[in-house]
């Protein structure tokens, strides 16, 4: 401070370096001290340390904190240059009690023009006051506020115990001095240039460590990130034998795309931790990997961009938020109870629902997220990272970050995709994907509705080959194909005779040769499908009517020239019939169609995963007309009978 001591106007602060956040801008902390109309403004905290019997001789405040903190002060050069000329100790002694023994004598008070921001104006020490602060959302920044004095601090401090607070309060203050945008110091051109010859190298390490639902799905999407694949290369651990065809279905077209692959399957008998480790130990050991992308099976990454999204945020660890649809499960936590595990941040809720949007430091990431290679090559130098004894691979890599002093962070600025549910997958059935309906909605309705289903909704591709009966698309191709092998697969057909045509209390008034629903343990699924895919259709297209979306009978019909070709005139016991064609007219089959005699009108080219929708008793009369070749397989339901 010697050579500043003449500078009268000169204003200089001090903070603590490893545990502090600049919340606002030199602007507003030049106005705020001056404020004080004194020479030098020390911080202050709720505890007398580091000597209690001190307390007493401090002078009385009627509102705020009492006691002095040295780990932030503000003042005129020349009083804080004649504050510090009165040490006379060593080194390792206490600042802190050295402030406040000044602080304490009135007359050094006095000359020095001593003051303590007791309201958190200036500086807000966490230690003992966690509890007053809250995070202040506006359109353009976020603040800390305290609460208590309804004070917006210029600098955050994380003192004592509370560092963990402090880097995982989930809050995202903008530091207005050194940060500006989400890019840091990297470079913005070297993202962005055409052809992406600059763009850095990426290990993406992917892991399929449960029986996981649309896995082919999720492979396809590797194929259509936003990033060329020429600076990627692939690690792809599968510990499941279930899904060993559909990693090798997929295998050469990964292979063909990524500049580099390896594939470690089930025999190699890894265990979750020792595959991550292997992954993360290959970028680490290659000086060109510039970036490790970590991405599990049950993370549907809908986003192209992410994997630049999460470049650009130019940090050492960060991820992209991912939850369950409609739920609060989700890839990160806000906070850790004392014993290290899960517990509820204050502001858990609105960052899952998008309702607060940021970069966030957070304690716990999993599923999905960016590790910058030369971080791996200094502070995670060790290969064991996922590895302890005890702890799960996720905790212990969260675990073993936070201890060197490696911030956690994740994203929420884009929406980059979801998690899937993995708990209720029954990988004894032959397409379980099928029943997934109410576990993982979206991606049942993505693999098979059919992909013009929203054009339906809206009035387009919708026939009326007979009055009242109309035909749109419903169903994709793999609805059609997995429902057909699986009622091939039960095997046991009716017959046309249908011994229990009773079922769930419903009757076939022409028995066919089919199979229900219920009977393949199909029935719920099927059910709900109803509920969210057709009713919207039927009251749009009977407009007055409301359905229930009930049904007794759901049944696989299927017709051969040599048993059941055609169906006699009959009417269904429904208020609606929904008749969907499983296979193609032409190459599955000749003949078949649906003819109804009051109008003496038929539909004879049944097209797959198209449906029929007609009124049921009264006035649809109707028959089956013949298949002449080949098998047709049609799905019926009989609904609100």
């Amino acid at each position: 401070m010697a050579k500043h001591a003449e500078h009268e106007e000169l204003v200089v602060m001090f903070v603590d370096s490893y545990d502090v956040l600049l919340a606002g801008g030199p602007v507003e902390l030049l106005r705020k001290f001056l404020a004080f109309d004194s020479r030098v403004v020390f911080s202050a905290e709720g505890f007398c340390w580091p000597e209690w019997g001190l307390a007493e001789r401090y002078p009385p405040v009627s509102t705020g904190k009492r006691f002095l903190n040295s780990g932030g002060f503000i003042g005129f050069a020349p009083a804080i240059h004649g504050v510090v000329q009165l040490w006379k100790y060593q080194d390792d002694d206490d600042d802190q009690l050295f402030y406040t023994r000044i602080y304490l004598d009135p007359g050094l008070r006095e000359k020095f023009g001593l003051a303590l921001d007791h309201k958190s104006k200036i500086f807000q020490n966490l230690n003992g006051a966690i509890d007053e602060v809250v995070l202040k959302f506006e359109r353009s920044r976020v603040r800390a506020r305290n609460v208590a004095y309804d004070t917006l601090p210029v600098i955050i401090h994380g003192n004592g115990p509370t560092k963990l607070q402090l880097n995982y309060l989930g809050n995202y203050i903008p530091n207005r001095w050194t940060y500006e945008g989400g890019c840091g110091g990297c470079d913005q051109g070297l993202l962005d240039l055409p052809g992406g010859e600059a763009l850095p190298r990426v290990l993406v390490g992917v892991f399929v460590e449960q029986p996981t639902p649309f896995l082919p799905q999720f492979l396809q999407r590797l194929l259509g990130w936003a990033y060329p694949y020429a600076r990627l290369s692939l690690f792809l651990h599968n510990r499941e034998v279930f899904h060993e065809p559909h990693v090798q279905g997929a295998w050469e077209r990964l292979r063909g795309a990524f500049a580099s692959v390896r594939l470690v399957g089930p025999e190699e008998e890894l265990s979750q931790g020792e595959a991550r480790d292997m992954a993360m130990d290959i970028c680490r050991q290659d000086p060109d990997c510039d970036f490790y992308f970590s991405l599990d099976a049950d993370v549907a990454l809908t986003n192209p961009g992410t994997l630049r999204a999460l470049i650009r945020q130019n940090r050492k660890v960060v991820a992209p938020m991912v939850s369950r649809p409609g739920k609060l499960w989700s890839n990160f936590w806000g906070a850790l109870s004392p014993e290290g595990y899960y517990a509820r941040a204050e502001d858990y809720v609105e960052l899952v629902q998008g309702k607060r949007t940021g970069v966030w430091n957070v304690p716990y990431i999993s599923q999905a997220y960016l590790v910058r290679g030369e971080t791996l090559r200094s502070e995670l130098h060790d290969r064991s990272v996922f590895t302890l004894e005890e702890t799960d691979p996720d905790m212990a890599f969260c675990k073993n970050v936070r201890e060197r002093g490696i911030f956690l962070h994740i994203t929420n600025l884009e929406e980059f995709g979801h998690l899937l549910s993995t708990a209720n997958y029954n990988t004894s059935r032959l397409h379980p994907d099928l029943w997934q309906i109410a576990e993982n909605p979206p991606d049942w309705q993505e693999k098979y509705i059919h992909e013009n289903y929203s054009r339906v909704l809206d009035g387009e591709l919708v026939e009326q080959p007979c009055p009242d009966v109309y035909w749109f698309p419903i169903l994709s191709e793999a609805a059609c194909d997995e429902l057909v092998e699986e009622v091939e697969h039960y095997g046991i057909w009716s017959g046309g005779q249908h011994k229990d045509a009773r079922l769930a209390g419903g009757y076939e008034n022409v028995p066919t040769d089919d199979i229900h629903m219920r009977q393949i343990g199909l029935e719920g699924e099927w059910l709900r499908f109803l509920r969210e895919f057709i009713a919207p259709v039927t009251e749009t297209l009977y407009p007055g009517y409301y359905t229930k979306a009930q049904a007794l009978l759901n049944f696989v019909v299927r017709y051969r020239p040599e048993q059941q070709p055609a169906l006699r005139p009959h009417h269904d016991s429904s208020t609606f019939t929904i008749n969907i064609a499983l296979n193609s007219k032409g190459s599955d089959y000749e003949g078949g169609g649906c003819r109804f005699l009051r109008y003496s009108c038929s539909v004879t080219a049944p097209r797959k995963g198209w449906s029929l929708m007609h009124p049921g008793r009264l006035t649809h009369f109707h028959e089956g007309l013949p298949t002449t070749r080949g098998t047709r397989y049609i799905m019926v339901s009989f609904v609100d009978p």
